[in-house]
């Protein structure tokens, strides 16, 4: 998230490819990284944002959205992201030009037990270290009265530790290309009430080792927030609201992977995976020294092919002005 002089801020993402799952191959997006203030960039000038991301969950859904019986054990991340952000003076196509790059650390484990018949089960496995690389070279942004609106094209690149069957991978062993959007729409003249809206769908390359190529997918995070002065002079703001995640595969997986009896299955044959999520978040900023410090949390209320738990997210953008504001 990233402050501005007039209380925006911009959660950008990176990405973590976690344990698979039933074979599943998920995306690499990890909802609950955007929610308030999704269409607003930084001020001009070099920003720095940390934000750590804790997912974890001790049920596993079906393809129709039922906890699978006779599993038990758990599956969790950490994520932490280094995002590093340039946005220059000079205006483009009437907008702000921006490119970023966000280096990124995982810590993952899953345990469980059950009848699974399908890799990385009835084990032990995690994985602590670099995970992939999210690189953002076009950032078109837009400010106007009541909106703010923004564009990107972007890859994750697969700089995270991976070897097709190896229980402590930390990285998804694919390329990504990544189209996203970003909107904020003020509801009230102040800009005090916001109403914002992320997009980004996103496209595979084959998996390393293997032949499969994961299915393309498709995540929208919102947020409805409200911004409090804390003194008189607006040097200090409150901003609280509810936010929520979706997200969906929207294609099918292709290629072949090996049973543990040695059989040869269709990864086309692997359901569709999908999450939904809602939640609260709450930033605190100080306009004047480009800081933002935010605090979300976002429970999963439906999850299909995939486990259903809960996300933490927290961290602190600052902001170097150049020009100085």
């Amino acid at each position: 998230m990233f402050s501005r002089g007039r209380t925006g801020i911009l959660t950008i993402a990176a990405i973590l490819s976690a344990i698979s799952l039933l074979g599943q191959q998920k995306g690499q997006w990890v909802p609950g990284q955007m929610g308030l203030n999704a269409g607003v960039v930084p001020d001009p000038g070099f920003t720095y944002m940390n934000m750590a991301i804790n997912y974890s969950s001790d049920q596993l859904n079906d393809a129709n959205g039922n906890a699978v019986g006779g599993v038990t054990g758990n599956y969790s991340f950490w994520l932490d992201e280094n995002l590093f952000f340039y946005v220059p003076s000079q205006k483009f196509l009437g907008g702000h030009f921006a490119s970023y790059a966000a280096v990124n650390f995982a810590n993952g484990s899953v345990t469980a037990s059950g009848p699974f018949g399908l890799p990385q089960f009835g084990l032990n496995a995690g994985g602590l270290g670099l995970t992939d690389t999210m690189v953002v070279p076009v950032v078109l942004a837009w400010q106007m009265d009541r909106l703010d609106f923004n564009v990107q094209e972007g890859f994750a690149a697969p700089t995270g530790r991976y070897t097709a069957g190896a229980s402590n991978n930390t990285g998804s062993g694919y390329w990504g290309n990544h189209v996203m959007t970003g909107t904020t729409a003020y509801l009230t003249k102040n800009k005090g009430t916001s109403a914002s809206l992320f997009t980004d769908w996103e496209v595979h390359s084959t998996k390393s080792g293997t032949d499969i190529t994961p299915g393309q997918a498709f995540s929208i995070e919102w947020g409805l927030g409200q911004v409090l002065p804390l003194d008189k002079e607006f040097h200090k703001l409150l901003q609280f609201g509810v936010i929520g995640y979706d997200q969906w595969q929207v294609s099918g997986n292709r290629g072949t992977y090996s049973l543990p009896s040695g059989a040869i299955a269709s990864a086309s044959g692997v359901p569709y995976y999908s999450v939904h999520a809602i939640g609260l978040q709450a930033n605190f900023i100080v306009p004047r020294k480009g800081l933002n410090f935010f605090f979300k949390y976002e429970a999963e209320y439906m999850a299909k092919a995939r486990p259903e738990g809960r996300t933490f997210t927290f961290g602190l953008s600052w902001t170097l002005r150049a020009p100085k504001a």
